[in-house]
């Protein structure tokens, strides 16, 4: 007889190949997985009855000294269970008061989660002042790139015109224009949308339009859905909006950037947002998030959105991340541009691991071995 500690990944996989029958796996998957859930600023008497309830059934809430008291009006804390605990308490709460019917509603929207097989977004730049050299291609090399792209395994190719770099140059729509429409008319002429999925890195109407006229399925909005007209769209056109968070413009966005909380306040804006889109007429199946690494953030707010990336998970939208080569590597480890291949993969795969399922890279190939590998080992 041997015992061994086992990490596993996929509750359900795991539990079929130990022969385990259907109706027992969906019961015991949900004992598996141990979740924390961190809760702010609850009413007092709320934390009393919510750590009452948890214990009840055997999940657990950490609160500070003090609050059996009442020292004061309101406390955070952190709730502990596994996720049939959480459906239970997404139920129990329903009947309590104190704020803790919002509880019940909040914790159900941590359950039903949707998991997206990993997709990897090659960077095409149509400009020549993107902050990383090699993604700059003029119209005829970027033909070439595109086909090397989807040979080496790229699922999405997201082409744009401008910059936007901290400081970036403001190019005008016609500009914008020029510089993207002999790709869009050669990715039509050739049916290369047949081959991979084209998304047009824009937020200018006409700009959009075009591209979706040229075959692409993706609008990839640094504005996050700021214009109504990128919404109709993606409606029109049935195509997937991207909506990215972004404190300030390019321009201005890395000038002191502030939050009291950055999880909650980037939550809040895609809360938001997404809400819009879909009065809009736009699904949730047709929107992707992007929290915006780098975009009006210090290194500890990508720490902090990376780390806790399965928070947004709860809007059942794809997620996407892009930190490819980006300055937080450099915070962190001093290395030129050039040199920040090995940052990258490491922050990708950990978003990956936390929930994010599109990578938006300049390097196709080395993201393509590494994330393979990782689901091997996953």
């Amino acid at each position: 007889m041997h015992l061994y500690r086992l990490d596993i990944n996929d509750p359900k996989d795991f539990l079929a190949s130990l022969g385990v029958e259907s109706s027992g796996i969906t019961i015991i998957e949900k004992k598996m997985e141990l979740i924390f859930i961190y809760i702010k600023e609850l009413k007092t008497p709320a934390v009393n009855i919510l750590k009452q309830d948890a214990l009840s059934i055997g999940a657990e809430l950490a609160v500070p000294s003090g609050v059996i008291t009442y020292a004061k009006t309101h406390y955070d804390c952190l709730l502990i269970g596994n996720k049939k605990h959480i459906e239970i308490l997404s139920q129990k709460e329903l009947a309590q008061p104190f704020g803790l019917k919002n509880v019940a509603r909040e914790l159900k929207s941590f359950l039903y989660t949707k998991e997206y097989p990993v997709q990897i977004m090659g960077i095409i730049n149509a400009n020549d002042d993107s902050f990383y050299p090699s993604s700059r291609f003029d119209a005829d090399l970027a033909i070439g790139e595109i086909e090397n792209m989807i040979a080496q395994g790229a699922d999405i190719i997201d082409i744009g015109a401008v910059s936007s770099r901290p400081n970036a140059l403001i190019v005008s729509a016609d500009e914008e224009m020029n510089r993207v429409k002999i790709i869009c008319d050669t990715i039509k002429g050739q049916k290369l949308y047949e081959k991979a999925i084209f998304s047009i890195d824009s937020y200018t109407p006409n700009v959009v339009e075009y591209a979706l006229e040229s075959g692409f399925k993706i609008i990839n909005d640094i504005s996050g859905a700021s214009d109504d007209r990128l919404i109709g769209l993606a409606v029109k056109y049935d195509a997937k909006l991207c909506i990215m968070h972004m404190q300030g413009t390019p321009q201005t966005m890395q000038q002191n950037p502030r939050y009291d909380d950055v999880i909650a306040e980037v939550s809040d804006f895609f809360e938001a947002r997404i809400s819009k889109c879909e009065s809009l007429g736009l699904n949730r199946e047709n929107i992707i998030i992007d929290v915006g690494i780098g975009f009006g953030k210090t290194l500890e707010h990508n720490i902090i959105l990376i780390k806790n990336m399965r928070h947004f998970s709860k809007f059942g939208c794809r997620i996407l991340v892009g930190a490819s080569r980006k300055s937080m590597i450099d915070k962190i480890i001093p290395t030129p541009i050039e040199d920040r291949l090995f940052g990258t993969l490491a922050i990708h795969l950990k978003a990956i691991e936390n929930g994010a399922s599109i990578i938006r890279c300049h390097d196709v190939k080395e993201h393509k071995q590494a994330i393979e590998v990782y689901k091997a080992l996953s």
